[in-house]
């Protein structure tokens, strides 16, 4: 199994947005959004991740295949300017789940970006949350807490070195 991580493109945007609806289909079971009048989610951020220079966006592949998303961005900064970054969307295809492809691309993404991380997510989506309580266990300081400004989220906060 051969896995590609890169950054996506402008030409490949509506690539991750027709992703970004599948995503937004699965997660609709635990945010209870609904689809707009044309049948759609939408998400109203995916343009910044091309204008944007504190976002970025990863399409991961396997064997060639789409199989995936990762959507990065800076979350906020330190008084040092140091940056925290977080996910701001986050999607294996369900084909490709449970094959240790979501550990890959989270690694691959941490690699690049050193510093602080928190990842959000519903409180009631226990794979989430298990996948990356797994994921960000070997950092420092990792666990999960009640999310500061928002109800019915949980934010994980740890630091990549």
């Amino acid at each position: 199994m051969e896995i590609e991580i890169k950054l996506a493109s402008y030409e490949e945007k509506t690539i991750l947005r027709n992703l970004m609806e599948l995503a937004q289909y699965d997660y609709s079971e635990y945010d209870g959004y609904d689809v707009d009048e044309h049948g759609l989610y939408g998400y109203k951020f995916l343009d910044h991740y091309w204008t944007d220079t504190d976002r970025y966006p990863f399409l991961v592949r396997v064997s060639g295949k789409l199989a995936g998303f990762a959507l990065v961005r800076v979350y906020d900064k330190r008084p040092d300017n140091s940056s925290i970054y977080s996910i701001g969307e986050y999607c294996i295809l369900k084909k490709y789940r449970r094959q240790g492809i979501g550990k890959v691309l989270a690694a691959h993404i941490f690699s690049l970006f050193k510093g602080g991380w928190t990842i959000q997510t519903c409180d009631n989506n226990i794979p989430a949350q298990k996948f990356w309580a797994s994921v960000a266990a070997p950092y420092p300081n990792s666990g999960f807490k009640p999310h500061s400004e928002r109800e019915n989220m949980l934010e994980l906060d740890f630091e990549v070195t």
